[in-house]
């Protein structure tokens, strides 16, 4: 779901053209000032890359680009993604180094009681004319970097500028640095909305976001119009990148955000390999505006990365679509584009295949989850009740119970004390050693724990069985395609390729990168 920007630019507006009258100053301050021996680090984030697609691709001699940054370094296949799994908040947890407890942003989807608002950055066409385009840009453009981002929590952009060193992004969702910039709004947006012409945003010192910020406006044409998706597309990306190459302008540390197979997943599911060799064929391109791929491991590291999996979801025929407001018939819902009210009792907040379902009444949550445990699509419904968290599973009614500080101890060194059923988060305990380990929902304890603590309000997690989705009225659906947001293996489990170093990060979880960045650039 990284493409929520350009789904509400293309389908609500079309497109214009604009002369872009406001220009960064990025080519002058992006360099790198640490001299030339220094290696730089591209991060590149593949939207929806999964293991299973690489591997595939190698083995029938598709991906000679990939297969290269393997063979020179070092291939994971299970390093652990954020929860939800969805793009704004894993771009929240890679650039922060921590889950949502920590950065503030519980989904692509969520309920805010400060502002008595359902915050939707852009779900799909049909959810966002119907929440309402203005708010959803207005979160997504100035409120989500601006403010729901935790302030206090420094990215990787503002541990590098106190550093004394140099950065960019390069169409990535979450951006915040300390360098000013100027997102340049058209005027076909301008219109049907209350938003300015120019909406002053903080970044890294280079900032690329489509045509909303393009510091190479006027030298170099990328991609960029209502076919190309407003730039954000991995040709816009990839071309950046060389042109920074060529002009020996990298920063220390680089950011680049490949959207383009996500859409294609999403469609056709996990299986389809479509994309997978003009992937690469875009990695070797960047590879050889080095002069060749042995020279661009010479001059930098490269890490790929993926940022969630994807679940197939089932065909239509197999009714794969759990629709939640029919659980909720004896309820006084929250209705897509409508205020709160005194009568609201429910609210919605719908993230694919995990959901957030907000208590406003005085029923207990767990009286909800009952409620919903008896639809038989559904995994487990999870809440907290203050220093613990529960979670019943779906049909069996089988129910867990943990929190922290206990005598077990996982494979992150986190502690915790667990009782009742271990089996609904498929939980290995070695009662004799204090020891447990995850099974089919990777760190589950600790990200369902950032998630239940992600922001204030009375909430379950739900998460459907693999195979469904959940959905509310207007939701985006995907049957016979993929699906991601829950906490399963296929859905949080992702590649990592390290190229150009030895190191390697600490633990494989998203939040690890972060740590294993500052440390590649720092050292």
């Amino acid at each position: 779901m990284g493409l929520f920007l350009l789904m509400i630019l293309i389908v609500v507006f079309g497109c214009q053209r604009q002369e872009i009258t406001h220009k960064e100053q990025d080519l002058v301050r992006v360099k790198s000032i640490n001299g030339e021996d220094k290696k730089k680090v591209i991060l590149l984030v593949v939207d929806s890359l999964m293991a299973q697609a690489i591997d595939k691709g190698i083995a029938q001699k598709e991906l000679p680009t990939i297969q290269f940054l393997i063979e020179h370094g070092q291939y994971s296949k299970d390093m652990v993604s954020s929860f939800p799994t969805m793009s704004v908040t894993i771009d929240s947890s890679l650039l922060t180094g921590r889950y949502p407890d920590g950065h503030r942003v519980p989904g692509l989807t969520w309920y805010s009681t400060k502002e008595k608002k359902l915050i939707n950055y852009g779900t799909g066409p049909m959810e966002v004319i119907k929440h309402g385009v203005d708010p959803v840009l207005f979160d997504a453009l100035v409120n989500l970097n601006g403010s729901h981002l935790n302030q206090q929590l420094p990215t990787i952009y503002e541990d590098l500028a106190r550093r004394g060193m140099k950065s960019g992004s390069i169409n990535g969702l979450i951006y915040r640095g300390t360098v000013d910039h100027t997102l340049t709004i058209p005027p076909w947006i301008q219109v049907p909305t209350s938003l300015p012409k120019t909406i002053p945003v903080k970044g890294p010192d280079y900032l690329a976001l489509g045509s909303l910020s393009d510091p190479l406006e006027g030298i170099k044409k990328l991609p960029d119009g209502l076919t190309d998706r407003m730039g954000l597309n991995n040709q816009f990306s990839i071309s950046t990148v060389n042109y920074l190459v060529k002009e020996n302008k990298l920063p220390d540390f680089l950011y680049v955000y490949l959207p383009d197979l996500d859409q294609k997943i999403h469609k056709n599911g996990p299986s389809n390999q479509n994309g997978m060799k003009e992937l690469d064929r875009q990695l070797q391109s960047l590879l050889q505006s080095f002069g060749s791929p042995e020279e661009a491991l010479n001059q930098a590291i490269f890490i790929i990365v993926g940022d969630s999996g994807m679940t197939q979801i089932l065909p239509a025929r197999d009714n794969p679509v759990i629709d939640l407001p029919s659980l909720f018939n004896d309820y006084k819902l929250l209705r897509q584009g409508e205020s709160i009210t005194d009568e609201t009792e429910i609210v919605l907040a719908v993230n694919e295949t995990m959901a957030y379902v907000y208590k406003l009444k005085a029923d207990k949550l767990k009286d909800i989850a009952y409620l919903l445990k008896e639809e038989p699509r559904i995994d487990f419904i999870a809440w907290k009740e203050q220093e613990w968290i529960y979670a019943i599973q779906g049909k069996t009614s089988k129910e867990i119970r943990f929190k922290t500080n206990g005598k077990l101890i996982d494979p992150y060194q986190q502690k915790w004390v667990i009782e009742q059923d271990a089996e609904v988060l498929d939980l290995k305990i070695d009662s004799q050693h204090h020891t447990l380990n995850y099974g089919q929902y990777p760190d589950v304890l600790q990200r369902l724990s950032g998630a239940l603590h992600s922001h204030p309000g009375e909430f379950l997690v739900v998460t459907a069985k693999p195979g469904y989705e959940l959905a509310d009225r207007n939701s985006p659906t995907h049957k016979g395609g993929g699906g991601h947001g829950s906490l399963g293996q296929s859905e949080s489990l992702i590649p990592l390729i390290v190229s150009g170093t030895d190191q390697k990060p600490q633990y494989l979880r998203i939040i690890d990168l972060k740590s294993f960045l500052l440390k590649l650039l720092t050292k």
